[in-house]
């Protein structure tokens, strides 16, 4: 099978697309759903565009940080940011929103950015290093984890008192 370098899952969640905004495009909240993150720091307040963060990750018994960058912040539309180890390009997260009926389409994208540079092969070595997982293997991880966030994101803010 080919390396994929993009991947997305999308949910429809019954929530208003404001809300649904709010809980992804606050990192920290991040912890509540990612089957990876579990601390967050965010190292500019108020989170818009160039707002950087840190993300802490634990799988199984690798633990790994990573820096990242918002590259957007669009309220009710969009957040994204670049993810970056020892100042090299990793990848590109991001949610996109729709409005449908009452309710909010949300997808979740990444693409490995792991290529096309001079140390892409050195990043994707640390982060087989760090992480356990092989360059060729993260897609097929990442989109394991992309649809155990949406639906810990969908039952978080359908199930809210």
């Amino acid at each position: 099978m080919e390396r994929e370098w993009v991947i997305e899952e999308s949910v429809l969640i019954e929530a208003p697309v404001a809300d649904v905004y709010a809980a992804v495009a606050d990192p920290r909240r991040a912890v509540e759903w990612s089957p990876e993150v579990f601390r967050v720091w965010v190292r500019d307040e108020p989170i818009e565009v160039d707002s950087r963060f840190v993300g802490f990750n634990r799988r199984g018994p690798f633990l790994w940080f990573t820096n990242c960058d918002v590259t957007a912040a669009v309220p009710d539309t969009a957040f994204a940011f670049r993810v970056y180890s020892f100042g090299m390009e990793v990848a590109l997260w991001g949610y996109r929103l729709e409005p449908v009926g009452d309710g909010t389409r949300l997808t979740e994208y990444w693409q490995d950015l792991r290529r096309d540079y001079r140390a892409a092969w050195f990043v994707t070595l640390l982060g087989r290093i760090f992480t356990g997982v092989k360059g060729e293997d993260r897609s097929a991880l990442n989109r394991e984890g992309m649809r155990t966030t949406l639906n810990r994101i969908k039952t978080a803010l359908e199930t809210r008192v």
